[in-house]
């Protein structure tokens, strides 16, 4: 029997743990090493997993590739071209596979793009973060704003398809000061910007500065005027939000996050991945080990990484598909919903939601979180799962 979110698309995450230095702000699973990192074994060792996960999902048809991190761009070309046969030897993949690869935009790494695009990646994503130095030297960044825009160009000279990324709700940051940076960055965007307002993440740097008061970062309503400046600059500029925190041109969305947000299945390969994979016992979340060289150890003697594989229950699966699904601005289907749960949304909740102005009804059946509602979504999601 076909589960309920099968036409998501099926997605393969690869995580690579390797910084050149960590960001103050980042709580990814990121290290830095100051030996050179063995890639051929990293490779065996990815190439292992990918069976491994295969075994437990076959006969998928490969729709996305994501290189996540960590920096997949320190990787060599030719690493990631012995990942990507690797899936191909293990699952079909779509003639239309989107392969994204996240970069960073030093002039080093720039020059790898060729390789990459010769390799199989069509898409790449570039951490930009600001496009002023004083900005990218205080996120602890290593290139210049005029080293991420010479990346940036030669990105759209090498791929039909980019994005980068940048950080608002920075210190020190006002309203007029981002739509203008917001303009120049869109200018250069083309189809893609991720927008990801800076949060103080426990354990990270900038969180030991924030208790010691040596970090402000804007208040509640300074935070709300920039995101309201994001939603406005984008949507009037034709790259409107599509999702929380991404915003793309039609048809240029990110297809490997849509399947994350869809509820789709991926395989999570590499220290620190996180997988959805249905089987036999049900939808499985599973969890690697976080330490590279723990992982890599415990992919050599057992066949794969994994530290924590739970089957999800119904209740679960649809905390998790409401979680995902109203993040994006399609939002979800209440049926798709009772299909993956096993219960109906309450309409009570629902019509009350509907007159707070928090979410809308749509015609076709899906039910969306509304402009008013995005800025409050985690409290809305609560009430609808309630």
């Amino acid at each position: 029997m076909m589960h309920p979110t099968a036409d998501a698309g099926f997605g393969v995450y690869v995580h690579w743990p390797f910084c050149a230095s960590k960001c103050p702000y980042c709580d990814f699973n990121s290290h830095v090493r100051h030996a050179p990192v063995d890639e051929a074994r990293f490779v065996a060792a990815f190439a292992t997993e990918i069976a491994h996960r295969a075994e437990l999902a076959p006969k998928r048809t490969v729709t996305s590739i994501f290189f996540g991190g960590g920096t997949p761009s320190l990787m060599q070309p030719a690493t990631v071209g012995a990942i990507l046969d690797a899936i191909g030897r293990h699952w079909p993949v779509d003639a239309h596979v989107e392969i994204s690869l996240e970069a960073n935009p030093t002039s080093v790494e720039a020059e790898r793009f060729r390789g990459y695009r010769a390799a199989g990646v069509n898409r790449v994503s570039l951490g930009v973060q600001a496009m002023n130095d004083a900005d990218l030297k205080a996120l602890g960044r290593r290139h210049t704003a005029e080293e991420a825009m010479g990346a940036v160009g030669i990105a759209a000279s090498i791929f039909d398809r980019f994005s980068f990324d940048l950080i608002y709700a920075r210190p020190n940051q006002t309203p007029a000061a981002w739509a203008t940076e917001l303009k120049e960055a869109i200018a250069r965007a083309a189809e893609h910007l991720s927008l990801y307002q800076l949060t103080i993440e426990p354990g990270t740097w900038f969180h030991k500065l924030h208790q010691a008061g040596k970090l402000v970062v804007p208040d509640d309503e300074v935070g709300r005027a920039l995101y309201d400046v994001t939603q406005d600059v984008c949507a009037a500029r034709g790259l409107p939000a599509y999702e929380i925190s991404n915003h793309a041109a039609a048809g240029a969305q990110c297809r490997h996050n849509l399947v994350y947000w869809r509820y789709g299945e991926y395989a999570g390969i590499g220290p620190g991945a996180h997988g959805r994979l249905v089987t036999g016992q049900g939808r499985l979340a599973m969890e690697t080990e976080l330490v590279p060289e723990t992982w890599l150890a415990h992919v050599e003697k057992r066949g794969h990484g994994l530290v924590d594989v739970e089957v999800l229950s119904q209740e679960a699966q649809g905390d998790e598909y409401l979680l995902m699904g109203l993040r994006l601005k399609e939002g979800i289907d209440p049926m798709r919903y009772r299909a993956l749960s096993g219960r109906t949304l309450d309409p009570q909740r629902i019509t009350d939601l509907v007159e707070h102005g928090m979410i809308e009804c749509h015609a076709n059946g899906r039910i969306s979180v509304s402009p008013a509602g995005f800025p409050v979504l985690n409290a809305v999601v609560a009430d609808i799962a309630a």
